[in-house]
């Protein structure tokens, strides 16, 4: 059974991080962006996707204002895609912004300009979780990588 749990040590934040997205080079094959997110989790609000004891999935929040916060980061290991985890870890970071009463959940990904099948299906598993594109950034990341910017309104 899947349980999702909070993690507050910034050591097993970085561990769980630096595994599932090692696991994932179809996502991220980066090597400093890999190490940028290790480091980032560390002082972010983090969940996790556990299979009894092991870490199969997980989300990092990265609170912008008292109005946004942002999933800085996702990551679930490949053979467990498709289960529900990740709308159970988006719900998870949605009760995160009731509880601290902010408004919006945001989320960074790969603008559909540069053509990618992993990044096609996650734009669509934002979209049905009620995220909505907003604007795509050609140059924040670099050229190669446009970023799209999607953003959700939370229920209160």
């Amino acid at each position: 059974m899947i349980q999702i749990r909070k993690v507050n040590n910034a050591n097993e934040k970085s561990d769980i991080c630096n595994s599932i997205l090692r696991a994932l080079p179809d996502w991220f094959g980066i090597e400093a962006s890999i190490a940028d997110y290790v480091q980032q989790v560390k002082t972010l609000p983090f969940i996790a996707a556990y299979d009894d004891d092991a870490a199969i999935g997980f989300a990092a929040l990265k609170p912008h204002t008292k109005y946004a916060s942002e999933i800085c980061v996702m990551g679930i290991l490949s053979e467990h895609h498709r289960r529900g985890i990740g709308r159970q870890l988006v719900t998870a970071c949605e009760q995160f912004c009731r509880e601290n009463e902010i408004e919006f959940l945001t989320v960074k990904t790969l603008a559909d300009s540069r053509e990618s099948k992993n990044y096609e299906k996650t734009r669509l598993f934002y979209m049905a979780q009620g995220f909505k594109p907003i604007e795509v950034f050609p140059t924040i990341w670099d050229e190669e990588n446009p970023c799209l910017l999607m953003i959700k309104a939370v229920a209160k």
